[in-house]
């Protein structure tokens, strides 16, 4: 017995070493190319984006990429996608025509459009405007004095600067969305960003970074999507910063339904003044290796946050949530529902934390994670967290796992619907209270018939 430890641990002390020789010739590769990068004369050496930039380089030098031994990385493993050599600067834009992409598109509805090709930004598949409101690239609004002035004012300012791979995107930002929407402004259109992988570059590492800030009273619907086009391994580490002033309703839906050679690292901080409400939902469908970082902060009264998520994955796939909702005020409310699905061999992980300080007196605060493995090769990483330090509040957090109810199958059976129909609506039914928070009636037939595909069957109706 002892033997077989002993084996076991050398065993494990070989592949966390592999893991680190891995991780570390990337990390030595982006160091080395750092020089260069900052050489390339993007921005302004006296601007506040070129100071941040160089902090979190440090940082990141200093950390690395984040490892098991990390209590929030405890689930998930970054080696299987270290392991490439990645094109760290794609920098020549690629022909692709609109009827390559169309599908990716939500294409029954009118919208504003900003479109990246391996990490550059492709005019003639996007529709920005400065009318009313700004939706634009960042390298563009960072060059102008107007726009240079709000980037300053919020970069960087709630994104966590000792997070390993927020850091290092940081360190190399260059390129994504710059959305500022003035207050007392309903944007009159659904704003879709896109970032295509083309696989003309190899192997890509892709570091989109986005600022949102939308002003009182004012609202926007922004949906976003990262797709390879190509069978050749994209990384993609995607850091998100969205401010919603008082009253601002901010909709936000994240489509990750992508190849297996595509992984993506998906960071994204919300800070929220009084009276806003901002809903981030997710749906992760595809994907070799996805992780998302959502993290809320409440800075007034009154504040709403929802959290909801959709993952239905299978093969060797691997789904990643990590949430946060901190509260520090008083009267504000959150909820979180995630739903999964896990077929043969995938894994999911839910790591989801609720703070609720002393002065967040008469908080709601309401998380849920309910789980159904297909298969016995399928797992789930269930750990729901609620940190209280307030007397006055109504939290509550529940997880479930389990397989599907057999009783209710042989029902829908009995009435002459096929097994594989049968068990697609009962996976429907346990999912549907999420797509209920879909306010963009294509968006949520779009997501309808994702699913659908993803488990296999025809539902026969649209939403």
């Amino acid at each position: 017995m002892n033997l077989k430890v002993l084996n076991i641990n050398k065993f494990r002390t070989r592949n966390a070493k592999h893991e680190t020789q891995n991780s570390m010739e990337l990390k030595d590769k982006l160091i080395s190319s750092y020089l260069a990068f900052e050489n390339s004369g993007f921005i302004d050496t006296d601007s506040k984006v070129h100071a941040e930039r160089n902090l979190a380089f440090l940082q990141f030098e200093k950390l690395g990429f984040p490892t098991k031994k990390e209590e929030d990385w405890k689930y998930t493993s970054l080696k299987p996608i270290l392991n490439k050599d990645y094109n760290l600067f794609p920098d020549a834009e690629n022909d692709i025509e609109l009827k390559d992409v169309k599908r990716y598109f939500i294409h029954e509805i009118d919208s504003y459009k900003v479109v990246f090709v391996d990490g550059v930004y492709s005019s003639f598949l996007s529709e920005t405007t400065h009318e009313g409101c700004d939706i634009c690239l960042f390298s563009s609004a960072i060059k102008k004095p107007k726009y240079k002035m709000v980037i300053d004012h919020y970069f960087n300012t709630i994104a966590e600067k000792d997070e390993n791979l927020t850091a290092l995107n940081t360190a190399f930002t260059k390129e994504g969305v710059y959305i500022n929407i003035p207050k007392n402004t309903i944007v009159p259109k659904p704003i879709q960003v896109l970032h295509f992988s083309t696989g003309n570059n190899n192997d890509v590492l892709l570091q989109p970074r986005n600022l949102i800030v939308v002003g009182e009273n004012s609202h926007v619907q922004i949906i976003e999507r990262h797709q390879s086009l190509s069978e050749n391994a994209t990384l993609t580490n995607v850091v998100t910063e969205i401010f919603a002033a008082k009253r601002a309703i901010v909709d936000y839906y994240k489509i990750q339904n992508d190849l297996q050679t595509a992984s993506l690292i998906d960071s994204t901080y919300v800070s929220q003044k009084q009276n806003s409400i901002v809903s981030i939902n997710t749906y992760a469908f595809g994907g070799k290796l996805t992780r998302n970082n959502l993290k809320f902060y409440h800075n007034g009264t009154h504040i709403t946050s929802n959290l909801n998520g959709i993952t239905i994955i299978g093969d060797k796939q691997h789904v990643d949530h990590n949430t946060l909702v901190d509260h520090k005020t008083p009267d504000c409310e959150s909820h979180q529902n995630y739903k999964g699905i896990y077929a043969e061999k995938s894994t999911g992980v839910f790591n989801g934390k609720v703070m609720v300080h002393k002065e967040a007196q008469k908080t709601n605060a309401f998380q849920q994670n309910n789980n159904i493995l297909l298969h016995d090769g399928a797992t789930i990483n269930a750990k729901p967290q609620l940190k209280i330090y307030a007397d006055d509040v109504k939290c509550s957090h529940g997880c479930t796992i389990g397989q599907l109810d057999e009783e209710a199958l042989f029902y829908l059976r009995s009435r002459g619907i096929p097994k594989q129909e049968a068990t697609a609506l009962l996976l429907y039914a346990f999912s549907n209270d999420v797509l209920n928070h879909i306010k963009i009636p294509a968006l949520k037939n779009r997501i309808t018939k994702l699913i659908a595909l993803k488990l296999g069957v025809n539902l026969g109706f649209d939403l």
